[in-house]
């Protein structure tokens, strides 16, 4: 299948959208696409192609409206050899790297440095002496990758939900005050204002999802494999489930902070902007980067040990 073939899904009945384009999809070989034309965006079918099968697919608007949405729907090939967030997971000053090139090691880890090189249109030997030339620094980073699955989710409980239980509102103030003051003479930041408020709906959401199911979930598994119980284990559902569901957060999440980071000029302060304007902007910046973090601990090395926990016990 070539990505000349395309698929019009106003002509199909309503109740076979979704499955006609799935099946599509599944029909696809390794890196092979097709394009879908609708009458209007076609987002909430990215994110239930991404809860349902995962990170393996790329999603790119040919055409956003306001008549006709066009989107190119590809499936990845098989990464070889490491992955992105493979690379970050052993070694996280390697994730700066990528920082510094625009690389997503987090939400979009799953890709090859070839792959991920690719689509920036940076030159892959560039990023990979930027590699070899971080592994020689002195300076010492945590390696996460050898944490036992329960004590990173109580990690990433207490260093990354407390954050933001504690910077939330503090931006949230700031944010109310700054637009209510240059609102109008800056009218970006009604946007920032609204896409903060959305941000903030969704990780509610994600981390109390996360405390009350997920973690304590992780938590019993590493339980059953120091007791040798494993029996309760059978007659609960797979951890794969709630993970995809949380990938499929991060996702959303991570498109946010992209918009927040674009209407922002990333996060530059316009001239002559006063302190409290300057302060919301680095307070931004700094939960941006403390959600990179976070995602990439959970997407690239919680998540992963998770699954290989629950893999060995059910065996």
């Amino acid at each position: 299948m070539s990505i000349s073939e395309t698929l019009f899904v106003p002509d199909l009945q309503p109740a076979l959208k979704h499955p006609t384009i799935f099946r599509k999809f599944d029909s696809l070989e390794e890196g092979a696409s097709f394009v879908i034309v609708n009458d209007h965006d076609p987002k909430p079918l990215y994110y239930q192609l991404l809860a349902e099968r995962g990170s393996i697919f790329t999603w790119e608007y040919l055409e956003q409206g306001p008549e006709v949405w066009k989107v190119h729907i590809r499936k990845n090939e098989v990464v070889k050899g490491e992955t992105v967030g493979e690379i970050a997971a052993k070694d996280i000053r390697k994730a700066e790297v990528f920082r510094k090139y625009g690389i997503d090691f987090c939400c979009g880890g799953k890709k090859s440095l070839k792959q991920a090189c690719e689509e920036k249109g940076i030159e892959l030997s560039t990023v990979e002496t930027a590699l070899e030339t971080v592994t020689k620094e002195v300076k010492g980073a945590e390696n996460y990758d050898r944490w036992s699955p329960d004590f990173l989710a109580d990690y990433i409980f207490n260093k990354h939900h407390q954050y933001y239980y504690a910077e939330a509102p503090v931006i949230a103030e700031l944010l109310t005050k700054v637009a209510r003051h240059h609102g109008e003479k800056h009218p970006e930041l009604q946007e920032v204002y609204r896409l903060y408020v959305t941000l903030a709906q969704e990780l509610n959401s994600h981390f109390a999802k996360e405390e009350k199911v997920l973690f304590p979930f992780i938590k019993a598994l590493v339980v059953a494999k120091q007791t040798g119980n494993t029996e309760a284990l059978h007659n609960q559902f797979s951890v794969a489930g709630p993970i995809q569901m949380m990938e499929a957060d991060h996702e959303a999440a991570g498109e946010i902070l992209a918009e927040i980071s674009e209407v922002t000029d990333q996060y530059t302060a316009p001239q002559g902007a006063c302190n409290s304007f300057q302060f919301l902007y680095r307070k931004l910046k700094e939960l941006e980067d403390d959600l990179h973090q976070h995602i990439h601990l959970e997407n690239n090395i919680l998540f992963p040990k998770a699954l290989n926990l629950e893999k060995e016990l059910r065996n």
